[in-house]
Order: C-alpha cells, then sequence, then structure tokens
C-alpha cells in the first residue's frame, strides 16, 4: 500500500477511536429537550424545566450546550412590543450517587436581529395561526413601549439576561417504569449596565414523575418558583410566587426521537395587563441518537394568549455523556 493511502488510512481511524472504544448510553437517559422558557417574564427569571424522573447512571456525567433564537411580538392598549432575544445555554449534569443529582447551568439571553419576523410570518400562515397584526409593521425591530413608561425604541444588542442556575435533584422512587424525582433550584441573575441592569436571587421547588414503556416516555413536572423585586423596565412587582406544570411525551425509533411537549406557566406580574395572566407553550421536538450522544432541535410557539408570550422560537442543542 502507497505510504499516503497508509497516512489516510490511519487518519480516518484516529477520527473513529472514540466511537470504538465508547460505552453505547441508554438512549432513555435524556428525558425531555433542554430548552428553557421563551415568554418574556418567564425567559426574564427563574422558570423550572421539564425534566425527567428517573435518575442518570450513578456517576454519569452530561455536557450540554444549546442555542435560542425567538421573535416576540405583542401589541395591547396597553403595551407594544416587537423585538427577538437569544440564548445561549451550557452547563454540566452529574449524578453523583444514586439518589442525588446536580445541574449546574450559565444563561446569556441577549437581543439581536435573528432575522425571524420572515420566517414567523411563513409559519403562521402556513399553519393557519394568526398574525395577530405582525403583517402590518416594520419587519426586524427591536423596541419596547408601554403606558408603564417603557420606551426603548432599540434594545438591540443589549444584555437581557446573565444568569447562573444551579438545580439539585433527590431520587425519591424509581423502578424500570416509573420514576419519581424531587428538586430545587438556586437562580442568580446580573446585569451590571443598560436598561436591563439588574440584580435578583430566585429559589424554586419541583416535583417529576416520568413513565416510560418500550418506545414510550412521557414526563411531567409540577414547580413553583419564588419571585422578589420587580420586572426591570416596568417596576411593576412580581407576585410572590409562581406556578407551572409541564408534560412532555417522547416517541423512540432506532436512533430517532420524536418529541412533543406542553408548558402552563401562571402570570408573573401584579398588573392588569396580558403579563398577569398565564403563559402557555408548545414545543415540537426531534433527537437524533448517537453513541454517546445527542443533537436536539426545538420549535416553540405559543397558544391561547398571544399577547404575553414569544411568537416563535427555534432552539438547537447538544447532549454528550462524560
Amino acid at each position: 500500500m502507497p505510504f499516503s493511502n497508509l497516512k489516510l488510512a490511519f487518519a480516518l481511524s484516529l477520527l473513529f477511536v472514540p466511537n470504538a472504544f465508547a460505552t453505547t448510553v441508554d438512549f432513555s437517559n435524556y428525558g425531555p429537550l433542554r430548552t428553557y422558557a421563551q415568554s418574556p417574564t418567564q425567559a426574564g427569571s427563574l422558570t423550572p424545566m421539564l425534566r425527567s424522573g428517573f435518575s442518570l447512571p450513578e456517576g454519569q456525567k452530561e455536557l450540554h450546550l444549546s442555542a435560542s433564537a425567538a421573535s416576540v411580538w405583542a401589541e395591547t392598549d396597553d403595551y407594544f412590543a416587537d423585538y427577538y432575544h437569544n440564548i445561549l445555554e451550557g452547563g454540566l449534569s452529574w449524578q453523583i450517587t444514586d439518589k442525588w443529582l446536580i445541574d449546574t447551568s450559565y444563561h446569556w439571553r441577549f437581543s439581536g436581529d435573528n432575522h425571524l419576523d420572515s420566517v414567523t410570518i411563513w409559519f403562521h400562515d402556513a399553519f393557519g395561526f394568526s398574525q395577530n397584526g405582525r403583517e402590518n409593521t416594520a419587519k426586524h425591530q427591536n423596541q419596547i413601549f408601554s403606558k408603564d413608561g417603557i420606551n426603548q425604541p432599540n434594545i438591540a444588542d443589549k444584555t437581557l439576561n446573565n444568569a447562573i442556575i444551579l438545580y439539585v435533584g433527590y431520587q425519591l422512587v424509581e423502578n424500570q417504569h416509573q420514576g419519581l424525582s424531587l428538586g430545587g433550584s438556586l437562580y442568580y441573575n446580573y446585569v451590571d449596565s443598560g436598561p436591563f441592569e439588574n440584580e435578583a436571587f430566585e429559589q424554586a421547588l419541583q416535583l417529576n414523575y416520568s413513565f416510560r414503556y418500550e418506545k414510550h416516555h412521557f414526563h411531567s413536572t409540577a414547580a413553583v418558583s419564588f419571585k422578589q423585586g420587580t420586572e426591570v423596565l416596568s417596576g411593576i412587582r412580581y407576585d410572590n410566587h409562581a406556578y407551572s406544570v409541564n408534560l412532555g411525551y417522547e416517541y423512540i425509533a432506532g436512533r430517532h426521537g420524536w418529541l412533543m411537549e406542553l408548558h402552563h406557566y401562571q402570570g408573573l406580574l401584579e398588573t392588569e395587563n396580558d403579563f398577569s395572566k398565564s403563559s402557555n407553550e408548545i414545543l415540537l421536538g426531534y433527537r437524533y441518537y448517537l453513541d454517546t450522544s445527542a443533537i436536539e432541535f426545538s420549535i416553540i410557539e405559543n397558544y391561547f394568549n398571544m399577547d404575553n408570550s414569544t411568537d416563535i422560537a427555534f432552539s438547537l442543542g447538544y447532549r454528550v455523556k462524560l
């Protein structure tokens, strides 16, 4: 064999070494999508995520990275919001013992032109959703106004959140088909300058239940979060606590996972406008399983209340078992 061919064969073998020695991970260990809330007030504070009621194998770690792009549109007699927000998230989960899980993550949310207006209009037309007036205004704006004194004609490139989240979970019950876990979160957000300058410390408790049978996986979370202070731009006080209920289903076929989730969030603000009402999101997701990692994609759409939640959002994530 020519020397050049030997070099090529050696180079290709190096690419496949990790897979040759990797331990195949059970696909059922990934649980729900790792997609954070996208509604404006929920994205800007601690909102408990839908989590699996099952534990990971003892000692296993998972590195998770994701990016989300969202388009916000809301027009009422009290306020007008037409802007983009984007979230970059990264963190590490670690099943320390068979009972205890630690999950740390960092969230950076910022406003930047992600050109989703055209995609949003097309998506709403394709699936028969109302445009809610979006088609009658200029595209690619980043502005927020309200009767409460908000006057932000351009928030492009502004940091909205700069947050660290610590989640600690405890496994209550687990068998082949069912898992029940209890978890608590600590959230610290610090933005040092700009219109969203803020320092906040929040907490949450949640109960997670999961059921799985062969290719079918069901997940549920009921949670309460505890707020403090006021909303950054408006100065309206947060409710002292807010409830949320999340449901999820995944069908696994080979290396393919098809997911659907429903997230219901209680309104957060003590006000008479739509932000005191609940926010609802539906997520459609796809996950492709590699030997020791997974790539997941989701589309997030609001329903029921169009004026306190994100119009549409897209999320792409990568999760690898260590």
